[in-house]
C-alpha cells in the first residue's frame, strides 16, 4: 500500500472537529451581555468571573477559588500564597509542559525534575521521595493528558514531610480520583483555559483551594497585594495584577453545562482506538491506579517497536491523522537548567520522549465511528522499513 508521502491514497481526507468548538446560544448570549454592560474588567462591578470562581470551587469539591490571567500564573500564585518563594525546592514530573518548571521559577524557587512511573508517565511517588532535600517546600503532580496523579500517594509523602501540594491540574477539567475531583484535593490546584484545553478562552486559569487563609493570601498575590475588605490603595502584601477578564468568563461559564457531555464523548473515541489497535505494536498509555473520571485531554500511544518518530509523524500527518510528538523531558531544556532548575535521573521521562505520540483533543471529539482512522493509519506507517530506522536517545 502506498503511503501518502510518496503519492498514494491518505487513509483519511475528512477534516477533524474544530477546537474550540462553535459558540453555543448560552455562551453567545452571556457574552453578548457582558460586551453591552461594558463592564469587561474584573474590577468593573461585573459578577462573571466571581460565579465561574464559585462554580469550579465547586466542581472542585473545594470552596474557594480564584480566577488567573493563564494557568502559569495560577501555579505561580498558588505557589506563592503557600509560601514558596526564593530559597525553596519544588519537585516536579520530568515528563510535563515546561510551564510546570517555569512557574516555579517564576515564584523564585528551584523545580526538581524527578522521574515519572514506567506504566502511566504521571510523577512517581518513589522518585519524589527520592528527592526531598531539607530545602523541599512542595510537590506539583501535574494531571496528564486528563488522568490524575496517585494523589494518595503523594499526599502521604507530603503529609510525612511537611509539604505543600499543588495540583497541576491543566489539562484536567472534570477528572476523577478515588471518586474526588482534581484540583480540590491538594492544598491548591490549578486549571487552564488556553486555546487547547477542554474549557478555553483563549487564555485563563483557575487557581482552587480549601483553607480561606490561602486563598486570602492567592487572592492578594493576583491582586496586587490588596486584602479583601481592605482599602483599595492599601496594598499590605507584595502581589501583580494577574486577573481574568468578564469577557473571558463569560465563554467559560457556560461551559461548565456541556462538560460532562464532551468528557463522555471523548471517553467513547478513546475507547473505540483502544479497540482498533488489537493487533498493532502500539498500545494505550493507561491512567493511574484510583482514576475514576479521565477527562481524556490527550491520548496517549505507546509505540512497542524503535520508530523513526520524525518520518511517522510525518507520514501520520500526510495520512490525515496528525500525532503530537510529546514532551521532552525537563532536562533537555538548557535554559531551565542555567536558570538553576535540578533534574534527577529519569531514564522513564527519557524513553517516553522516544515510545509515546499522542492523539490530540480536537481528534478525540470525533465520532468512535471514525476512532478505526487512526490505526489504519498508523498500520499503513508501521507497515514501511522507513518507519523503523532508530533514533538516537534523548539524553535523561
Amino acid at each position: 500500500m502506498t503511503l501518502a508521502l510518496d503519492g498514494g491514497r491518505p487513509v483519511r481526507t475528512d477534516p477533524w472537529p474544530s477546537w474550540p468548538p462553535p459558540l453555543d446560544p448560552a455562551q453567545r448570549a452571556l457574552v453578548t451581555a457582558v460586551l453591552e454592560s461594558g463592564q469587561w474588567g474584573a474590577t468593573q462591578g461585573g459578577t462573571v468571573v466571581a460565579d465561574l470562581a464559585a462554580a469550579m470551587a465547586a466542581q472542585s469539591g473545594a470552596p474557594h477559588a480564584v480566577a488567573t490571567g493563564n494557568a502559569t500564573l495560577g501555579l505561580f500564585a498558588a505557589l506563592r500564597g503557600l509560601g514558596v518563594g526564593p530559597g525553596d525546592e519544588v519537585v516536579v514530573p520530568a515528563y510535563t509542559f515546561v510551564a510546570s518548571a517555569t512557574a516555579v521559577l517564576l515564584a523564585g524557587a528551584v523545580p526538581v525534575a524527578v522521574d515519572v512511573d514506567a506504566t502511566d508517565l504521571h510523577i512517581s511517588p518513589a522518585a519524589v521521595e527520592a528527592a526531598l532535600t531539607a530545602r523541599t517546600a512542595a510537590i506539583m503532580p501535574v494531571h496528564l493528558a486528563g488522568s490524575p496523579a496517585d494523589m494518595d500517594a503523594i499526599c502521604a509523602v507530603a503529609a510525612r514531610n511537611g509539604l505543600a501540594v499543588v495540583e497541576d491540574a491543566a489539562q484536567a477539567h472534570g477528572a476523577a480520583y478515588q471518586g474526588r475531583p482534581v484540583g480540590g484535593i491538594g492544598d491548591a490546584g490549578v486549571f487552564s483555559f488556553q486555546s487547547s484545553k477542554a474549557m478555553t478562552a483563549g487564555e485563563g486559569g483557575m487557581i482552587i483551594c480549601r483553607n480561606p487563609d490561602v486563598h486570602e493570601a492567592i487572592w492578594s498575590v493576583c491582586n496586587l497585594g490588596r486584602v479583601p475588605g481592605d482599602a483599595w490603595y492599601g496594598h499590605p502584601n507584595l502581589g501583580w495584577n494577574l486577573r481574568l477578564t468578564e469577557i473571558q468568563a463569560a465563554l467559560l461559564l457556560p461551559w461548565l453545562d456541556r462538560l460532562d457531555a464532551e468528557l463522555d464523548r471523548r471517553a467513547a473515541f478513546c475507547a473505540a482506538v483502544e479497540q482498533s489497535l488489537a493487533g498493532l505494536a502500539v498500545s494505550v498509555v493507561p491512567a493511574p491506579a484510583g482514576t475514576t473520571r479521565d477527562s481524556r485531554h490527550l491520548l496517549m500511544l505507546r509505540l512497542h517497536d524503535p520508530v523513526d518518530r520524525e518520518f511517522l509523524l510525518a507520514a501520520m500527518a500526510a495520512e490525515g491523522v496528525p500525532l503530537d510528538g510529546g514532551y521532552r523531558p525537563l532536562s533537555t531544556f538548557p535554559a531551565l537548567v542555567a536558570a538553576g532548575a535540578r533534574a534527577e535521573p529519569a531514564p522513564t521521562a527519557a524513553d517516553a520522549a522516544q515510545a509515546v505520540v499522542w492523539v490530540r483533543q480536537p481528534m478525540l471529539m470525533d465520532e468512535p465511528e471514525r476512532a478505526g482512522d487512526v490505526a489504519a493509519a498508523l498500520a499503513k506507517v508501521l507497515a514501511s522499513p522507513r518507519a523503523h530506522r532508530i533514533e538516537p536517545q534523548v539524553p535523561a
